[in-house]
């Protein structure tokens, strides 16, 4: 790309202009924005937000991205006037499940870097001196708060204008009163934007059109996954109590406030008070129906983003906002809307390149409070090719095709606005859509009592109630320690007895969920040498675990690779994300030389996979094969065809538990017959299904890395411990330069394993994690490890601590003793594995 290419951005909100923004400062000025409202009020989200930007989040991206947006809006500035009032955030509880969350989300913001703290009911009040800190109607009364002092109000519309005014003056060009017709496009290749008032020329075309986008991306046949949904907010009439303390256009002293036991939110707005609620019922959008506004007639009060107030949906929550806040009993509702704003299947933003049109970008589903951070990340992803903040939770193709459906977007969005403020755990399935993706196991698991959760809509096995009367068997060492209420939560003693039984005899678990590629022709041999970080050419049944990585060196995947002929590769990866990538790439490099095609195909829902891992796994399999599979026969991490009871089979001598055994691939027809074949087979030598919570436990004693959660592209190979992944003297793959780069540099922060010293204390991730008193780090995974008899945590901290070191991790507000331990914990000199 050239150094500045022609960009057209699609929207003139608070995400456009700010992207704008951000690609002017890197020096890319050949830049349109065009807008189909006026360009003084768009009428989009931006124009009615009451831009409330609240940091805490359990995503460090999303933080990352409102701690961006805080900062730059306070720099943000005319006649000595910020675009952010820095009133702080005050999070209420009013129930312990409540405040025991503050404490949780503290830690939390404490892993992230941003400052927080916990206050009593009387610190509430005298932040925020309009509080009822007696009984309020049903008896509750409030306990405490999470105080963040860094939030505070985004001036959105003011913003929007201030980055217009500078962005402009940089050589960007501001359209209003514009209407996008279509995407003009040529091989492939984004061309340009059609427009009522013409074809405006680009190289680089990015949606940043809000919750227009779906109905954009329809253009080009892109599926959008998000749901315009309409959103309550009210203002009051003005409060005696208020008045003269809040002069505009800043408006307000106190901090934002969340009442989320009632889904409630509240600002200042001078001497009134704003109040947005999610206590109603989702209102979905009709996009059209929404009301016809023209420029001349666009308002604050008018436009096309701002749908007439419903005062029945409202009233409840009117009614717990005088009972919160006594002043406005003596006022009345005098002004209020139902503003569209985007949802998606998970709740994260919209980001990324479009897999089947070059050129053609989104960021959608952006609300205020990330739009400054969104746009930077961008901003680095067209001019620098990655962004320097992961993006793994936001990426536009994250999702399987079954949830880009209309009906799945519309029940999955509309859940999550119902949950948007509920305590939610980090393992809380979804109650519906259920039951979209089973493995041809799962009438089998079903009839052995599986406990299900649920992941990319694949139904998962967690443990088996089959197995509870194991727990009777289970010897005294195995025995697991009474867990506290947040960690025992879809967990159950029954994965000890299941870990147990793996370990000493044999497991059968369902590894149909994982991700499976097809890569064949006479170039995938090319295709997988320059993307990945391992030896590839090696001859057929080789199996390799390697790295993709971005171009700075971080990891963007990890893979399997398995060679099951000269020019037939399958790979196992970690989602749609990296699907999309490798058969962008493979249409790529096919077209660049047809001696050198590639095709790359998505086999997991035909085909499936059993884990028959532990001791006793010969004995099993032999009683149903005659093939060999001895050490001789089939070594570790290589592949071969067999036989199961005349079912073909493609086994891996692989395992993700430490244990001898294959993963066992073969067609979905044939899946039922092989696991009934094993399951008979093995009944003499004390099988077991198992599940995902015995899986996640031996896995973290064998201490491999679960990509996304232990390691993203923020990390490189060597600070993650997978500096074994990359073959030695290999050159010419992506990111290898910036990795050798890397590799020569001083080491600032490692991956550790910390082993828990009272033996009993678990805890989930995400915990701040203190060195000498001061918080250096976080928890990435965590299990009890049932093998190794202590709970296990992983996280990232200073490449100084050394092992040995005790360090604390902070649980809900407690400090838990822990230790800095060698990994793998479990087998160490890898006897067992290679069997």
């Amino acid at each position: 790309m050239s150094a500045s290419p022609r960009v057209v951005i699609i929207g003139a909100g608070i995400v456009g202009t700010n992207l704008a923004d951000e690609l002017a400062t890197r020096g890319w000025t050949n830049i349109t924005v065009v807008e189909q409202g006026p360009l003084e009020l768009a009428g989009g989200s931006t124009s009615h937000a009451p831009g409330l930007v609240f940091q805490n989040n359990p995503s460090r991206t999303m933080t990352e991205f409102a701690t961006y947006t805080v900062n730059k809006l306070l720099a943000l500035s005319k006649d000595g006037e910020s675009c952010f009032n820095q009133v702080g955030g005050l999070e209420l509880a009013t129930t312990a499940e409540r405040l025991a969350d503050l404490k949780r989300k503290m830690g939390v913001m404490t892993s992230w870097g941003v400052e927080s703290r916990i206050v009593d009911a009387d610190e509430c009040e005298k932040t925020y001196p309009l509080l009822n800190t007696g009984k309020l109607t049903d008896g509750r009364e409030v306990l405490g708060g999470l105080l963040i002092p860094t939030d505070g109000l985004a001036l959105a519309a003011r913003a929007v204008q201030l980055l217009m005014e500078r962005s402009s003056e940089a050589g960007v060009t501001y359209q209003g009163n514009t209407t996008v017709t279509g995407i003009a496009q040529e091989g492939g290749k984004v061309t340009g934007v059609e427009t009522d008032n013409g074809l405006i020329p680009a190289d680089i075309v990015v949606s940043c059109a809000g919750f227009w986008g779906r109905e954009l991306g329809k253009m080009v046949g892109l599926e959008v996954p998000l749901l315009p949904l309409a959103h309550q907010y009210a203002i009051s009439t003005p409060l005696p109590e208020l008045e003269g303390d809040n002069e505009l256009p800043k408006g307000a002293s106190k901090p934002i406030l969340r009442y989320q036991d009632r889904d409630l939110y509240y600002r200042e707005w001078g001497d009134r008070i704003g109040i947005g609620s999610y206590a109603h019922r989702p209102m979905p959008v009709d996009m059209s129906a929404l009301p016809k506004v023209s420029a001349e007639e666009m308002s604050d009060h008018r436009m096309p983003s701002r749908l007439e107030f419903t005062l029945e949906d409202f009233l409840p929550a009117w009614e717990d906002s005088q009972d919160l806040l006594p002043a406005l009993r003596n006022s009345e509702i005098q002004d209020g809307f139902n503003g569209i704003f985007s949802f998606t299947p998970d709740g994260g933003p919209l980001m990324g390149e479009a897999p089947d049109l070059q050129g053609l970008f989104v960021a959608e589903a952006v609300w205020v409070t990330h739009s400054a951070g969104v746009a930077k990340a961008m901003a680095e992803l067209l001019v620098e090719g990655r962004s320097r903040t992961d993006l793994h939770g936001c990426e536009l193709t994250r999702f399987e095709k079954v949830q880009t459906s209309d009906a799945y977007v519309s029940e999955t969005s509309q859940q999550n606005f119902v949950e948007i403020y509920d305590v939610m755990h980090p393992l809380q399935p979804r109650e519906s859509p259920r039951d979209l993706r089973v493995s041809p196991f799962n009438v089998r698991q079903k009839e052995l009592g599986a406990f299900f959760l649920e992941s990319a809509g694949w139904e998962r096995p967690h443990w088996f109630e089959a197995n509870r009367g194991l727990l009777e068997e289970l010897p005294a060492e195995w025995q697991t320690p009474e867990r506290d209420e947040w960690s025992a939560m879809f967990s159950s003693p029954i994965s000890a007895a299941e870990a147990w039984k793996t370990r000493t005899a044999v497991g059968l678990f369902d590894m149909t969920p994982l991700k499976r590629l097809s890569v064949v022709g006479p170039g995938a041999q090319a295709l997988l040498h320059r993307l990945s970080t391992g030896n590839i050419a090696k001859k057929p049944g080789a199996v390799t675990y390697c790295l993709l990585l971005e171009h700075d060196g971080g990891i963007r995947s990890d893979v399997t690779v398995a060679r099951l002929a000269e020019e037939d590769f399958q790979l196992g990866v970690n989602s749609n994300v990296d699907f999309d990538y490798l058969r962008v790439e493979a249409r790529k490099q096919s077209a660049a030389d047809p001696a050198q095609w590639v095709h790359v195909s998505d086999i997991t829902g035909s085909t499936c996979c059993i884990g028959l891992w532990g001791p006793l796994a010969r004995e099993v399999i032999g009683k149903v094969s005659a093939d060999d599979l001895t050490n001789d026969g089939l070594r570790y991490f290589r592949t071969k065809e067999i036989s199961v009871g005349g079912i073909p089979v493609t086994a891996m001598r692989l395992s993700y538990v430490g244990e001898l055994g294959w993963e066992l691939y073969t067609t979905a027809e044939y899946g039922l017959k092989l696991w009934d074949l094993l399951f008979e087979a093995g009944r003499e030598h004390g099988i077991i299904a198992a599940g995902r919570g015995a899986f996640n436990s031996m896995r973290l004693e064998k201490g491999y890395r679960l990509w996304g959660t232990d390691m993203t592209s923020e990390h490189h190979p060597y600070e993650s411990g997978l500096g074994f992944s990359v073959a030695k003297d290999k050159t010419g793959f992506v990111g290898c330069e910036a990795l050798a780069e890397r590799k020569e540099q001083p080491a600032t922060r490692a991956l550790r394993c910390l082993t828990v010293d009272d033996g009993t204390s678990i805890v989930l991730g995400k915990e701040p994690v203190y060195v000498d008193g001061s918080a250096a780090g976080y928890v990435t995974s965590a299990a009890y490890g049932y093998s190794v008899r202590k709970p296990i945590a992983y996280a990232w901290l200073p490449a100084s601590v050394s092992i040995g070191d005790s360090v604390e991790i902070e649980y809900f507000g407690k400090r838990i003793a822990a230790t800095v331990s060698a990994e793998p914990l479990f087998d160490p000199g890898m006897e067992r594995l290679r069997g």
